[in-house]
Formats: C-alpha cells, structure tokens, sequence
C-alpha cells in the first residue's frame, strides 16, 4: 500500500500524564517489523480499564503513552514472517494474544498466551523492545499491545484477529474486550446451565453482556445487582429478570440475595472491580455447589477476602480474562454470531462521537449514562 515500509505520520489521543486530558498530536508511526502488523484504526471505543490506566492507578501503566484497546481496522502493512494476515484484511487487533505455540496456549486449560507478555506488560515491542510510536523524536509508550486512540498502530501478529469484511467495523469493533468478556465469563469460565440462578454484580457494559450470556445459556432468574437504580430498565432488555439495588436495604446485598434464593444463587458475576463486592458475589453463593466469578479489574494492592469456611463447605471463586476466549481462533467465530444475530453489540453502543472529541467521550463515560462509546478515527 502507499506507505508500505515508510513512517506515517497521523493523529493519535497521546496520555502525556496521569489524569490530565488526553493530547491531541501528531504523531509518527514507524513501519511494522518482523512479526508486527500495521494497522488503520477505524474506530474505537472507550472502555474502563483505559480510564484506570489513564488514572495513575496502573502499577503497569507508562506515560506517555496511546491508549485503546477495543477497536477495528484494516491491516496497512506486514512485517517479514507475517503469514496470517495481508495488506487489506479486515482485524480486530487483541490484547490477549493467542500464539498457538506457548506452554500456556498448548495446555489446553486457559486463553492467556505468554509470547509477547514480556513486551506488551512495559509498552514495547518484542523484535527490539522498542516503541513504534514517537512525536519529534519522542518515544511513546504502547498499551496493552494495542494502543488504538491512534489513527495507525503497530500491533505483534500473534494480537490479531482477522474478520469477516463484511461486519461493520463500526459495530465488531466492541468484540476486542466488553462483550467478549461477559460473555465468555458465562459460557467459557462458569459453563452456566439450563434453569441456573445468576446473580450480576454491576450493570456496566460486561455486566450486560454477563446477563446476555446467561440468557442465552437459558438462566432461569437473572438478577442485576447496581447501585444506580436507572439501569434496571436497560438491564432487562440484555436478560435481566429482577433488580436490586444495595441502597434499599439495610443487611449486607449477600444476606439479600441468600433470602431471595433460598440459600443463595448457582453463579455470581462481579464486574466492577471491587474487593468488597466480590466477597458478597461469593457469599451469595449456594452452599455445595456456588460459582463466583471475578470478572472486574481491582485497583493496584487490593487484596480479597472471606472465610475459609466458605471454601470448605463448597463454594468456588474464579477469575476470567477476556472471557476465556482464544483471541485469533474465537474473535472471528464471535463476529460471525453478530452476523448472525445470535449475539447482541449494536444495543450497547450509546454514544458516537469522534477522536478530537475523546476527553468529553471520557467525561460521559464518568457521568455513567454511556455504555459504549465507539468513536471514529478518521473524521
């Protein structure tokens, strides 16, 4: 293509500080190495985990730095050994990256992927630990390996998923994190069944696509747990049966959720990323047989708590990452069931907004009226 093995220079959203407004730049991307994929971001879309980073909080995060990590685009240019993806293809690029040659990709028990972790974890890439992003001479960190506020950006091959051309890009792009994750919190992590009783701690966009699973799992009572009581309206339309909000009741939400489930729920969900909330999503939980999973990021430091009895008399505390969800093998198959219809995305998209307009996106998004903001790259 055009700029095939030159620097491109293009417009990027640059963090140069913790909790002070994203920048504006120009910025120059050099061209992908061996291994690496250029990508033209399309369109992108804001999710909680950039704001935590951008917050300071991060023991990992790194200024300056490019944020975004949920996005699509079209592949500009291949580095040498790039085999699975041409100049054209349609992607997703994928913070979970999937090697298929790894111990912990051959295991056969998780999705997480150890090829480029070393990289990724302090914002560079593998072939030279260096960054492919600078602003006069500057260099400029990489984030989670995908680093989508950019109009371009250098991703390793191995985060790649390629997808069918005909999905909206616009739409597909909420498959590199949100949805995926609660989703396959369900499906992968938990394997809710028929007739369960869930229990979703959180009514953000994975706590929805956690209430959407479990429908589609055929859950016979979904209950959506928020402090915010407007949610409950929206909540139902993704498969949540019955609300209950902390603030109404007087007992800790655990003992509430005991009482309304005769002695507790099958699985819980917590997706907000709170210490003291995942020890109620856990003691929620049915005795014998109860499943917790932790599906929120909590801050630096945080540690979880309860008592051992709670193991012992059968109880099981889980996390997730992306939902357990193979990135490169499961992204496509996951776009495919959007062509379908099988899964919902269109319905968590909230706001459209553009690139220059990303620190007001951030500010809705705070606000708690946004779901998804998806912003496009290019206008």
């Amino acid at each position: 293509m055009a700029f095939e093995g030159q620097v491109i220079t293009c417009k990027a959203a640059v963090a140069y500080e913790p909790n002070k407004p994203l920048v504006i730049e120009d910025v120059q991307v050099a061209p992908p190495q061996a291994g690496e994929v250029r990508i033209k971001i399309l369109y992108t879309a804001l999710c909680h985990t950039d704001a935590y980073t951008w917050s300071g909080k991060d023991p990992e995060g790194l200024f300056p730095c490019i944020l975004g990590h949920e996005a699509a685009g079209i592949v500009e240019s291949v580095g040498e050994g790039v085999t699975e993806v041409q100049p054209g293809d349609h992607v997703i690029p994928c913070y979970q990256a999937e090697c298929k040659e790894c111990k912990f990709c051959k295991s056969g028990k998780t999705n997480l992927c150890g090829k480029v972790r070393a990289a990724t974890g302090v914002g560079v890439m593998m072939s030279d630990r260096k960054s492919r992003f600078s602003v006069n001479g500057t260099p400029i960190y990489h984030f989670m390996g995908t680093s989508t506020f950019s109009q371009y950006t250098v991703v390793h091959d191995v985060s790649v998923a390629k997808i069918d051309p005909k999905a909206p890009l616009e739409k597909v792009c909420l498959l590199g994190c949100g949805v995926p994750t609660g989703l396959g919190a369900v499906w992968n992590t938990a394997k809710v069944e028929a007739g369960s009783i869930v229990a979703v701690f959180g009514l953000g966009t994975v706590g929805l696509a956690v209430a959407e699973g479990a429908k589609t799992a055929g859950a016979s009572r979904i209950i959506g747990i928020d402090l915010d009581s407007k949610k409950f309206d929206i909540a139902k339309n993704f498969g949540v049966t019955e609300f209950v909000n902390p603030k109404d009741h007087d007992k800790p939400i655990q003992e509430v959720i005991v009482g309304l489930t005769d002695g507790g729920v099958d699985y819980s969900f917590e997706c907000i990323g709170n210490v003291s909330v995942m020890r109620a999503a856990l003691e929620c939980c049915h005795k014998g047989w109860g499943t917790s999973v932790i599906v929120g990021v909590a801050a630096s430091g945080q540690e979880i708590s309860t008592r051992p009895f709670q193991l012992v008399t059968g109880r099981v505390w889980k996390g997730t990452a992306f939902g357990g969800f193979k990135s490169r093998s499961q992204v496509p198959w996951l776009v495919e069931k959007y062509m379908k219809k099988e899964i919902k995305v269109d319905e968590y998209i909230s706001h459209n907004m553009t690139l220059g307009e990303i620190n007001k996106a951030f500010d809705l998004m705070h606000e708690g009226g946004c779901l998804r903001c998806v912003l496009d790259v290019h206008t």
